[in-house]
């Protein structure tokens, strides 16, 4: 009777339904490898070149039922190749996101041919794997550019973005040898305003800078860098905005006057100002696996399953908005549905007693133990966004005039659930969240999607090519390299052949 009673409970298995709670089956499922689904743009790093490739494994078993809970083993991934220097060096990353689905990424390291990627599950072969790349696969590093046309294709990239219609619709003519000096008599202000004028001609870069503080011309520098190494973007003259605040507002354009063309990282309803992704979610796609720590892919792992999180509201960050601190007295008001506080006064120091004490900063992959993180503009739109979508709890985001470049592709109660700007209905929507937990599950879900379809690195790339080529098809003066303008040195690899067919190369090389 007792190995019966044993028998029976070692065959219980906990599996997670669709809204994150646990249930108990009398089965013992196992992994599919067959029907277990691989895909993603790492699956071809000969055709789509990234700072950092990526696919995802999601786990099925025999019935073609997908795991929504991690699998027993893990999946074992290997990428072997050839390079001018032996062995291809490659860098492999698995994030578990802990609900069915692994990403794997990985980073090559120069030049490399007879790719072959390894997929397996217990010593079998997941779906199609062995994946074989017919072809070289290059590193970011090659400046192996190809035509924009080509790109765009093999990038699987948007037709068209309703941002960029809506942003360069004022803008259908521009001569830019006429708008950059109205630019620079308006907003050529040192103390206050930093600009950057760049130009790209024969897919060089060159560019100068006004104001002193010019510090984030970095990220454009390396952006330009790493574009111009994959695609022969268009000749055109441009001027961004370093700083987090839109320029160019509405209420100082007239009837005979035309909007100045600006490009920003924020836009606003107040501005004309042309928004691209942010300085930093293009930093944390292209500097993936090496210097940053959070980025879209990396918030997803091992974050805690919907039904172990605390049900309450989190919030750290700094009083960059009076709207933060009126959050903290809601929270004291309320503190069984609230984890928040101010980790820095700066804006707000003569009230820190008030709403003091400051606390410590902790890791960005700790806010997701709470069910439910609240976003709330600092000086502009709160940057943190896209990560808080990215990971597995929902978002309570306050109305806002502020927005990055993909807010309008964005649904209210679909992605994130609004709440209004002074805040008045964030209680009741809390609890709404706690008394509908299957839906607010849901949104989590729906907006841990759209980041993986929307902004990974290969679609912010995909936006930033689309942006300047529309930009380019609007200027109507040829380009000219004027002799103030710096030329920016483009970092290659040291070996890069883009000539050489993959099947002439010696496996001994």
């Amino acid at each position: 009777m007792d190995f019966l009673k044993y028998f029976i409970f070692f065959l219980i298995v906990f599996t997670a339904n669709c809204d994150g709670n646990v249930s108990i089956k009398t089965t013992i499922r196992s992994v599919d490898v067959q029907k277990t689904k691989v895909w993603g743009p790492g699956l071809s790093p000969e055709r789509i070149v990234l700072p950092v490739r990526f696919f995802y494994i999601h786990a099925f078993d025999s019935h073609a039922n997908p795991f929504n809970i991690s699998v027993s083993n893990d999946f074992d991934v290997q990428i072997h190749g050839n390079s001018y220097t032996g062995k291809c060096r490659v860098q492999i990353e698995k994030l578990n996101r802990r609900d069915g689905i692994y990403i794997v990424r990985y980073k090559i390291y120069g030049t490399c041919w007879n790719v072959e990627i390894h997929i397996q599950y217990k010593e079998k072969h997941v779906a199609n794997s062995p994946y074989k790349i017919s072809g070289k696969v290059f590193s970011d590093k090659c400046r192996c550019p190809q035509k924009i046309e080509q790109w765009i294709r093999t990038m699987d990239c948007e037709a068209s973005y309703e941002q960029i219609d809506y942003d360069l619709k004022p803008f259908n003519r521009v001569n830019f040898t006429e708008v950059l000096p109205k630019i620079l008599k308006t907003f050529d202000r040192p103390g206050s305003i930093s600009i950057c004028n760049y130009i790209v001609k024969n897919n060089e870069i060159y560019r100068k800078c006004y104001g002193q503080h010019t510090g984030f011309k970095m990220f454009v520098d390396k952006l330009l860098n790493a574009l111009v190494r994959l695609v022969e973007i268009p000749d055109l003259e441009f001027v961004v905005n370093l700083g987090d605040w839109p320029l160019v507002k509405k209420g100082g354009i007239s009837r005979t006057s035309r909007p100045l063309p600006i490009f920003s990282w924020c836009g606003s309803d107040e501005s004309f100002d042309i928004v691209m992704p942010t300085y930093d979610l293009m930093e944390s796609g292209l500097e993936a696996m090496s210097r940053v720590s959070v980025d879209i892919l990396s918030v997803q792992k091992s974050n805690t399953v919907w039904n172990e999180k605390q049900p309450i509201a989190f919030w750290r960050g700094r009083d960059a908005r009076r709207e933060r601190l009126h959050l903290i007295d809601i929270a004291r008001k309320n503190p069984e549905l609230f984890n928040v506080s101010l980790t820095n006064f700066f804006f707000f120091r003569d009230e820190e007693a008030k709403y003091g004490p400051k606390t410590s900063h902790i890791s960005f992959f700790e806010f997701f133990n709470f069910k439910y993180q609240i976003n709330i503009d600092g000086t502009v739109a709160a940057y943190r966004f896209p990560y808080l979508l990215a990971g597995n709890s929902v978002v309570f985001k306050q109305e806002s005039p502020f927005y990055e470049h993909f807010y309008k592709q964005l649904s209210p109660m679909y992605h994130f659930i609004p709440i209004k700007r002074d805040l008045s209905d964030l209680v009741d929507k809390i609890y709404w969240a706690q008394n509908n937990d299957k839906a607010a599950y849901r949104i989590s879900q729906q907006a841990q999607n759209f980041v993986n379809n929307n902004l990974t690195a290969d679609k912010l790339l995909c936006y930033y090519v689309t942006l300047f080529q529309k930009w380019s098809e609007r200027l109507i003066n040829p380009i000219k390299i004027r002799g103030d303008l710096e030329k920016l040195f483009i970092e290659d690899d040291d070996v890069c052949d883009c000539t050489v067919n993959a099947e002439t190369l010696r496996d001994e090389l």
